[in-house]
Order: structure tokens, then sequence, then C-alpha cells
């Protein structure tokens, strides 16, 4: 069974909740863990993990041959990142920092004067929890990069190369692209909000992304014992959305993060079990 964790908030526990359900499946199943956070991957230093690089992802680059070139500006046209500037009886110029490596101007240069060079925009990492035996697989782009999305789906197809009980996919905070990228083909979605104003402003962005892609979801109420939780109830039931469960702000778990330790809360216990019986 594949489950995200997503949230349209940050900070609201998205992490604390992946890495805690992952940790405690994993004392009853095989279980593997994908940070598809991959702006700022850090499930491995709340699990204790050590990670090692298995692949590099590149980026396709445009690459010109001015000798083919012949200036007509069809590149810079049809380039919806407005990667490339075009001026008449000039070369295009390329801002490869833009680039979001879609290969548009490669297929409509008329000349073929246009052909794929590569950047390295990210990695994949791993590593293993050696007294629970959860495995981790971590996506990371380098800083500056923009595109994420390779970085993410190359976590995905790895993380399909064994077979699990239980994959937890713990995405970015958001609605954008990578979140997207990172729910693709999930079984079902905890999304994780807190009782405040701004967590239910994106707790209803992050729902309606949610029934858009057709996906099963459930909420599950983080810091529960603070803030108004009326606010996340009267959003639930516009939308007839089920509570998966509810974790209580405390000062315990508050010292276990910390300290880089997953969180151990009878909470999170009966939430595992709730998944447990989804997946028979």
């Amino acid at each position: 069974m594949i489950i995200a964790i997503t949230g349209g908030k940050g900070g609201t526990g998205k992490s604390s909740i992946a890495t805690a359900l992952a940790n405690e499946l994993s004392k009853r199943h095989k279980v593997q863990l994908v940070d598809c956070d991959v702006d700022c991957p850090n499930d491995h230093l709340i699990l204790g993990i050590e990670r090692k690089e298995i692949e590099k992802v590149y980026q396709m680059i445009p690459v010109l041959d001015e000798s083919k070139c012949t200036k007509c500006g069809k590149c810079a046209q049809n380039c919806k990142s407005n990667a490339i500037v075009f001026v008449k009886d000039k070369f295009p110029l390329f801002f490869i920092e833009q680039c979001n490596g879609c290969g548009v101007c490669e297929k409509i240069c008329p000349t073929g004067a246009i052909s794929r060079g590569k950047k390295l925009t990210g990695y994949v990492k791993i590593g293993k929890d050696e007294t629970s035996g959860l495995d981790l697989i971590s996506g990371e782009i380098i800083p500056t990069q923009m595109e994420g999305v390779r970085v993410i789906r190359k976590a995905r197809e790895l993380s399909q190369e064994k077979e699990y009980d239980f994959t937890i996919i713990d995405t970015a905070a958001g609605t954008h692209c990578p979140v997207v990228a990172a729910l693709e083909g999930v079984d079902f979605v905890l999304a994780v909000t807190e009782p405040t104003p701004l967590g239910v402003h994106d707790l209803n962005l992050i729902l309606d992304l949610c029934k858009e892609l057709k996906l099963k979801y459930e909420v599950v109420i983080n810091k529960s014992t603070i803030g108004d939780k009326n606010l996340v109830l009267k959003i639930l039931e516009e939308k007839k959305v089920n509570i998966f469960g509810e974790l209580p702000y405390s000062r315990k778990i508050i010292e276990d993060y910390s300290r880089g330790k997953p969180i151990v809360h009878k909470n999170i216990e009966e939430m595992a079990k709730k998944l447990e019986r989804l997946s028979l």
C-alpha cells in the first residue's frame, strides 16, 4: 500500500507524522519511506539515518549549433518558461537557470540547430534504520535549481524496485507541480493540518487538489489541543471529509523532535493500525 502524507502549509508536522507512522509500521511490516520534499528533505534527520548517494539526476538543456541556426526565432516563440530571448537577426540567448528541460525548442527548430545537453539538477540518496529495518529513499535538488519534479519521479521510480508492505511518501508542502508528482499513483492520502486560520486555509487547497486528482484522502489534525479545532471541523463538514486521526500538542513530542527522534504516541499507534486495516 502506498500512502502519501501531505499538507498545504509548511510547518504543520507533515514530516513528523510521516516518520512516526513509518517507524511504527516498521515494527510489524516491511516499510519504505520516500522523502519527496526535495527542496528540504529532513526525514533522515528525524530518524537518525545516514544517507548515501545512489543516483544523480540530470535535466535536458538546449545546446545551440550556430552554424545551423537561421535566426528564425521559433525556439523563443514556443518556450513556455521564457528561457530563450530572441532579437531579430541575432542568435537566440538561452538562460539555462530558467529552463525547465521540456525539449520543445529542440523539437520546434526547423534546421536541427538545437541538440540536447544536460545539467546536474539533484540526487537520490538511500539509508536504512538498522534497528527497525525501515528503508529510506530521499530526493534532493541542488540549491538554486528550479526543477524538482525529475528528482521526485526518479525517487519514486527507484522506490518501486523492491516489494514493501507499506510505502510512505512524504511530500513537500503546497499544491505545486512537485507535490502533484509525489502524489501520482498513491493509494491513500493523509492531509496533515493544524487548527489555525493559516492551517485551515491551506488545508482547503490541498483537499481540492486531492479531489481534482481523484485520490482517496482523509485528514490528520496535528497539535489538535491548541488553536480552534472547530475551524478544521467546519471545513471537513463542508467537504464531507473524515478525520483519520489527531495528535495533541505535547512537550515530550517537541523534545523528541528537537533531539531527532520519531514521535512515539498512542495516537500514532492507532493511526498505524487503521492503515493496516485499510491495506487488507
